[in-house]
């Protein structure tokens, strides 16, 4: 079983909205955390539109490229530290949470003899997030990183990594994502068994989903 991770598994201990109006207040700005998130919507829509067009390629250049990208049009004006501090902010363990009913889920499913893992839209930062989350422990023996893998999620070459690391077929996966067209779309179409992890009353269509990490059990 394949968990997504933001989103699914962490979730930003500070709302980011409220992180980037922080810490650009801390470089001389003043900016809402509404204002921030209505740009950051818009900035991060640009940015997906543009991997889709090319095929949803990425590597760790194009990761940082993006989320400069979105930084700027969040924060117009801002200098090139409010950037690297955010950047740097996101790859803290202690800047995620991880919900309540997860190590408890994780505990169930490894005693039933599933091998579990993360497949993530992320970057490396994510490598350091695990490393320091105890709770992401029976996660951590496979991480797949679209950054390293070459494709972002929903492409079919990222799933399809993730069944050579788990040495399974894709038709013995089952993926776990909260993003309908990136998680619940992409595993689908790629032969797993997909699960979206999504509010009980968004997507009554989707006949598996679930509104907690522990309705798995």
């Amino acid at each position: 079983m394949v968990f997504d991770a933001v989103g699914t598994v962490i979730h930003p201990a500070v709302s980011a909205p409220q992180v980037y109006a922080e810490i650009a207040y801390y470089f001389g700005m003043t900016v809402e955390p509404s204002a921030v998130l209505e740009r950051f919507i818009a900035a991060y829509r640009v940015e997906e539109a543009a991997d889709e067009r090319a095929g949803w390629v990425t590597d760790e250049d194009r990761e940082v490229g993006r989320w400069r990208a979105i930084v700027a049009a969040t924060l117009p004006g801002a200098p090139a530290g409010v950037f690297e501090e955010l950047f740097a902010h996101f790859a803290r363990p202690e800047a995620w949470a991880v919900p309540p009913d997860a190590a408890a889920t994780f505990a169930v499913l490894e005693a039933r003899g599933l091998r579990l893992g993360l497949g993530s839209n992320y970057d490396e930062r994510l490598l350091s997030v695990v490393a320091g989350r105890p709770e992401l422990a029976p996660l951590a023996g496979c991480v797949v990183v679209s950054s390293r893998v070459g494709v972002r999620k929903p492409g079919r070459a990222f799933f399809d990594r993730v069944c050579v690391e788990l040495g399974c077929e894709p038709g013995e996966v089952v993926f776990v994502g909260d993003d309908y067209e990136n998680d619940y779309l992409g595993a689908t179409a790629a032969g797993m068994t997909a699960v979206l992890l999504v509010p009980q009353w968004q997507r009554p269509d989707v006949k598996q989903r679930i509104g907690t990490l522990g309705r798995l059990v």
